[in-house]
């Protein structure tokens, strides 16, 4: 089994650099357990939580375009509509799907269970 870990896509409108070009296609790839906990020490995230998405997309987009590089004054200016279509992407690639085979202790029958992410019961 291969694991695939990256993944193209094209954003519904597009980020238009300073120059005026519009750049629409790119690479998410999945993300690490650094990249989760790195933007927790971010000040921005700290001061304002909800900049935790912008921090976090700067890391995994590993291509936009033709730009050099993807940073958060990118992130941070992408249209609302491009902005809640990569954390939908971010939130869908990055699923935990592991599954556990567990017994009911009274009557024995046998099922999957999913695990849910970390902080969920």
């Amino acid at each position: 089994m291969d694991l695939k870990t990256e993944y193209e896509f094209i954003l519904p409108r597009g980020y238009v650099d300073k120059e005026g070009n519009l750049h629409r296609e790119g690479v998410m790839r999945l993300a690490n357990a650094k990249d989760e906990i790195v933007p927790l020490n971010d000040l921005r995230v700290q001061r304002n939580r909800a900049y935790l998405i912008i921090v976090l997309l700067s890391r995994v987009i590993s291509q936009l375009g033709n730009l050099k590089e993807v940073n958060t004054g990118v992130i941070e200016n992408l249209f609302a509509s491009d902005l809640r279509f990569l954390e939908e992407m971010y939130n869908r690639i990055n699923e935990d799907e592991a599954t556990i085979t567990v017994a009911c202790p009274e009557c024995g029958a046998r099922f999957e269970r999913e695990f849910g992410r970390l902080g969920e019961s």
